[in-house]
């Protein structure tokens, strides 16, 4: 890296250059293969993170922005000023739920590492090492933070913990594919237990009963996650129209499957054999030849895929989370993007394609891929450029675009995406509900006029046909990443909305929007709006 001093480069260089010692996907960023890639978690890591955050958003206060580093400016300002904020609220340091926090990282390290060989299998050895160290170096990150979370949060995050080494066995039976790993499976299986124990004994009686955050810190955790200020209350009244609209979209495509209603048209395609696949090698390989297709039928017609990473990997993962997950490649692409999935033994296909597609292609992959291998962004903006609602927009979004562009074949395959158009909707009334205590418009739930944890699940259950369990793990997990829910629908409103402006310039494509879109790489919602359309309205 040798950017001119003073260049919004040369502050980025900085950046990535201060955050790859903490930073595993930094240090790739940069061009080394870094030895570890389990998380940093200590304190001292997370004050090193805030103290090259605040360095690169003095420095860019007073830089000289040169021509073509206008996008990266505006990215950098924008997460900058998000990722402190977040920190200066306490969310970053504190952070437990169900899914995806630092807890979830170094379990999911084991995901991500390659087993084909001695030394990968080497370097898994080594990693179950390093779980000890890195919950410890957690524990003492949550004992030091002022913001406590929630106990549901606090109680939940030491279950799944449990689960992991409890029913899952997770370590172990790792350990049992390769002779030579019992111990270290054993310390890791120790690790988490006391990590769990720890959650319960020590975190849970300082935390709150309140499972709301309050309208402050949503306030601030929204606009991070979405890198744009939105108008909360209108939100929650845009959720409930979605709501509305979206049930008599699903209501229409009943009456074509010939079911008098919604849920008499899921239970007929839940009752077709056609529909339901079970065991290990079938699931996987079901996923696999969807993701194939897909890249078939889009791939230089719809959207442009990086010849590096043309589709992704997939595995089943013997973890018992219940969700289907992308995990990127590395900056070099000597790993694989990948779309990890955890199924039950048995489901319905109906129901996950449209999972499928937010997770491979057009969804998560495509985006990613794409900004990695796109050659004129600076290496932060490939890989470290992180916000919920252009990724988690683009990839509902790309949900929605699978109905227009004919990669949905059966109603049934249509049903399953309006389900899950249902579940986004309802997770911003949810989300606004539950933690800004809003009331429930007359008449929309009954005699109900307040929000209530279980209340929550029955109408989640309602709007996306889950079992309880996983409505209830849903629930818990918003309670956990205030906010975050809106990046689904609200990114995906705004990519709607910029399409709409794009293609009234003559002749435009999709294909050339998607690709043109795609090819500035992550940004906040705001920036991309105000960065696409003056580009689009020229």
């Amino acid at each position: 890296m040798s950017a001119a001093p003073g260049t919004v480069t040369a502050i980025a260089d900085q950046l990535v250059q201060d955050l790859a010692a903490v930073e595993p996907d930094a240090a790739a960023a940069m061009g080394a293969e870094p030895e570890s890639i389990m998380p940093a978690l200590a304190p001292e890591d997370f004050a090193a993170r805030r103290a090259a955050h605040d360095r690169a958003a003095t420095a860019l206060a007073h830089a000289v922005v040169q021509p073509g580093e206008e996008v990266l400016t505006a990215a950098l300002a924008e997460r900058l000023e998000s990722e402190i904020s977040l920190d200066e609220a306490g969310f970053t340091r504190s952070l437990l739920a169900p899914l995806a926090t630092p807890v979830h990282a170094v379990r999911a390290v084991f995901d991500h590492l390659p087993r084909g060989t001695d030394a990968d299998w080497d370097r898994i050895a080594a990693h179950l090492d390093r779980v000890p160290r890195a919950l410890a170096d957690y524990a003492a990150t949550l004992r030091e933070s002022d913001h406590v979370v929630a106990r549901r949060q606090v109680l939940g995050a030491a279950a799944q913990c449990e689960t992991w080494i409890g029913p899952d066995a997770y370590y172990h039976r790792l350990a049992a594919a390769r002779p030579g790993l019992e111990t270290a499976a054993d310390n890791a299986t120790r690790a988490t237990a006391g990590f769990a124990r720890f959650l319960r004994e020590e975190l849970a009686p300082r935390a709150r009963e309140r499972d709301g955050v309050g309208r402050e810190l949503y306030s601030v955790t929204a606009r991070a996650f979405l890198g744009d200020d939105v108008d909360l209350d209108e939100t929650y009244e845009f959720g409930w129209h979605e709501l509305t609209r979206i049930t008599e979209e699903m209501q229409a495509v009943a009456t074509e499957i010939g079911a008098s209603s919604i849920e008499e048209a899921a239970a007929a395609l839940d009752a077709d054999p056609a529909q339901t696949l079970t065991g290990h090698d079938a699931l996987l390989h079901w996923l696999d030849r969807r993701v194939a297709e897909t890249a078939e039928a889009t791939d230089g017609v719809f959207f442009d895929l990086p010849a590096q990473a043309r589709r992704p990997e997939c595995r089943i993962s013997d973890a018992s989370a219940g969700v289907m997950y992308y995990s990127a490649p590395d900056p070099g692409f000597t790993r694989p993007g990948r779309v990890v999935w955890s199924p039950a033994k048995s489901t319905h296909i109906w129901r996950d394609v449209t999972t499928v597609h937010h997770e491979s292609i057009p969804g998560h992959h495509l985006q990613i891929a794409t900004a990695l291998a796109e050659p004129g962004l600076h290496p932060w903006q490939r890989a470290l450029a992180n916000v919920h609602g252009y990724a988690e927009g683009w990839a509902h979004y790309a949900e929605w675009l699978c109905a227009e562009l004919g990669l949905l074949r059966t109603p049934g395959e249509h049903l399953g995406m309006l389900y899950g158009q249902r579940w986004r909707a309802a997770r911003i009334v949810l989300d606004l509900g539950l933690h800004l205590d809003l009331p429930i418009p007359p008449g929309q739930l009954g005699d109900a006029d307040r929000w209530t944890p279980d209340l929550a699940v029955a109408v989640l259950r309602a709007a996306s046909g889950m079992p309880e369990k996983p409505a209830r793990f849903e629930v818990e997990r918003y309670f956990g990443w205030p906010a975050q829910a809106l990046s689904f629908r609200i990114g995906a409103r705004l990519w709607q909305e910029i399409r709409t402006t794009a293609e009234r310039r003559p002749g435009i494509t999709v294909r050339e929007f998607h690709r043109e879109a795609l090819r500035l790489g992550p940004l906040g919602l705001r920036p991309l709006r105000e960065t696409l359309l003056a580009r689009n309205l020229r």
